[in-house]
């Protein structure tokens, strides 16, 4: 039995590292996410006799 010990940890990790992986393989790509638009108002009013 202490033989299938290391044998059975490395299936365990092998089988979370996949599970992880088709976790992120699930999440599909939303762009709206990373899209940025540029500075906001604040930002403008902040720096309005700057520039």
């Amino acid at each position: 039995m202490l033989a299938m010990q290391p044998l059975l940890r490395r299936l365990t990790e092998i089988v979370i590292r996949w599970h992880r992986l088709i976790e992120i393989a699930r999440k599909p790509y939303r762009p709206e996410l990373h899209y940025m638009r540029g500075p906001g108002p604040k930002w403008h009013a902040k720096h309005r006799g700057i520039l």
